[in-house]
């Protein structure tokens, strides 16, 4: 089972992506919670260059809010995270989690329909790019 829902965008600058993903996020209902820039990161920490790879925290509220009244250690596996990453020289990938396939060792119907939902979201998302 795939895990990701995956578009790669040619001849794109990264950080218009990158604007883009969150921009397409937004019109979908998503807020960024959290930003981990890996790059720099693993930089700093392990004095490693690589390409650009940023992680981004997606939440929305209204969804988050249905799944944790449905299963409420559901938290543990939220933000729906969404990766923006160089993958050649005009290449960029963006890649959102499957909240299906995520949310697949949890034995909940109703969570799983929920799932779907954000699912189709940001399927959504990524199309949009």
């Amino acid at each position: 089972m795939a895990y990701t829902i995956n578009r790669v965008v040619d001849a794109e600058d990264f950080d218009a992506v990158v604007e883009r993903t969150r921009s397409a996020l937004s019109d979908q209902g998503f807020g960024v919670l959290t930003e981990i820039d890996v790059k720099a990161t693993m930089k700093k920490k392990l004095d490693i260059d690589m390409d650009d790879y940023l992680i981004l925290g997606a939440c929305n509220p209204r969804m988050a809010h249905q799944a944790i009244g449905i299963e409420p250690r559901v938290g543990a596996m939220l933000p729906c995270n969404v990766i923006v990453r160089r993958t050649g020289p005009s290449a960029v990938e963006v890649s959102a989690v499957d909240p299906v396939a995520s949310m697949a060792s949890i034995d909940n119907t109703e969570l799983t329909s929920v799932a779907g939902q954000v699912r189709d979201m940001l399927e959504t998302v990524v199309q949009k790019l």
